[in-house]
């Protein structure tokens, strides 16, 4: 629907009450950490309606599921593999940095984390993708242990699709359990999943609330909300093509979010009523907000303010503005970039802030399942350099010994021990 703009400016402060959520998640995650696989198969019957075969899915099913799935859907996976390892792998390049002042050597290096857990929704459809958009960058960083939670079909057993993707990112374990049992089961540990260092993946609100309750004992990626689009068009732009791309996000989740801005009356009607035209029964159009503005320059201070998980360039010389982008997750430029592209196979990562947390944090990168170091090695004369200054700052401070520390270093002919006057 067409807005005014002062409508959409509300959305800046959209974030999602976390609180309400979280008091419902708390006990499923308290009765995981406490009760291990009891909980897990007591919350995966009540919640998902089965009572699965297994927890960890065996070697023998991954194996079967490539018997079941079309060969042209296992070379989408390939292809979408490839162009998400090169990508990912080019821009982790040069993390490790050794700088050499002469007097002093000072680095920083990468190390990977120990273990990792990813969270692959189900619900309203099976997310394979997301298998590849976590588990390709957790490999590039060398992470040793990388293991998958996804919630079971009607059957009791993991999309057949999704093994086969998890198999070709070269995530090690997979469980079939989903929810906020899920994230506990990770975060605490159980019978059969072993705990992790960080949990990363999207999932609806529940699963998210559940993340938020565990962070004070694991790390996690990112707090993230309703997937979201937001497109800044002019009257150049295809409507047909902006309404496909606000249509294919809100069909994401009733909670989804699309949000237009374009310099072109024109435009906003048509994209209007093409979206009411072509959308089905699943999609929310009460969330498809569209509001004319006065200029490019102004929809990117708006569009900024918002800081959408996905944003769309769809204008003439739309990439001479990249730079003025300040917060988005990702960023899609002209009209043969639509999101769909970002979400599977083009080689960035789908993984994404969202509720304007894209202000603060990134998108899911080979970085994120690191850590770094500093180092430094001093000579004699880098520390009588810098020495006076660190006895004065530590005096100043009142940590004597911290003075003292560099002191004696300084006056290496002294001999005696150290007083406690």
């Amino acid at each position: 629907m067409i807005v005014p703009l002062d409508d959409l400016l509300k959305l800046e402060n959209r974030k999602i009450d976390w609180d309400e959520f979280m008091e419902k998640v708390r006990p499923i995650v308290e009765k995981v950490r406490e009760e291990g696989d009891k909980a897990l198969l007591e919350f995966t019957k009540k919640f998902d309606g089965v009572e699965p075969e297994y927890l960890k899915v065996p070697k023998e099913e991954i194996d079967r599921a490539y018997d079941l799935i079309d060969d042209d859907l296992i070379d989408a996976l390939e292809v979408a593999r490839e162009n998400i390892d090169r990508f990912h792998s080019i821009t982790a390049v040069e993390r490790d940095m050794k700088i050499d002042f002469g007097d002093c050597v000072m680095g920083r290096k990468f190390t990977p984390l120990d273990s990792v857990g990813i969270y692959i929704p189900g619900g309203r459809a099976s997310y394979p993708s997301t298998a590849l958009m976590a588990g390709v960058p957790a490999n590039i960083a060398g992470v040793e242990r990388i293991i998958a939670c996804t919630p079971p079909n009607e059957k009791g057993r993991v999309n057949p699709l999704t093994l086969v993707a998890c198999d070709i990112a070269g995530i090690g374990e997979i469980y079939a359990v989903g929810g906020a049992q899920a994230i506990a089961a990770m975060a605490y540990g159980t019978e059969t999943i072993p705990k992790v260092e960080k949990i990363v993946g999207p999932g609806n609100v529940y699963v998210t609330a559940a993340k938020l309750i565990v962070q004070k004992d694991v790390a996690i990626d990112m707090p993230a909300g309703p997937s979201e689009i937001l497109v800044i068009a002019d009257e150049t732009a295809n409507p047909e093509f902006i309404a496909l791309d606000c249509v294919a996000q809100l069909e994401h989740d009733p909670m989804a979010l699309a949000i237009v801005l374009t310099t072109s009356n024109e435009i906003a009607k048509a994209v209007d009523e093409i979206a009411k035209r072509i959308a089905d029964e699943r999609i929310n159009l009460n969330n498809l907000k569209i509001a004319v503005v006065e200029s490019i320059d102004k929809a990117i201070e708006v569009s900024n303010r918002i800081a959408p998980e996905h944003l769309e360039l769809m204008f003439e010389n739309a990439e001479w503005y990249l730079d003025k982008v300040k917060h988005a997750g990702s960023v899609f430029v002209g009209e043969f970039s639509p999101v769909a592209c970002g979400d599977y196979a083009s080689g960035t990562n789908h993984i994404l802030p969202t509720s304007g947390y894209a202000k603060v944090f990134s998108g899911l990168s080979v970085e994120t399942f690191m850590k770094h170091v500093t180092y430094q090695i001093l000579s004699e004369n880098a520390l009588r350099r810098i020495g006076n200054a660190v006895v004065k700052l530590a005096k100043a401070e009142g940590l004597r010994f911290h003075a003292m520390s560099v002191e004696r270093r300084l006056r290496p002919e002294s001999s005696s021990p150290v007083s406690r006057d």
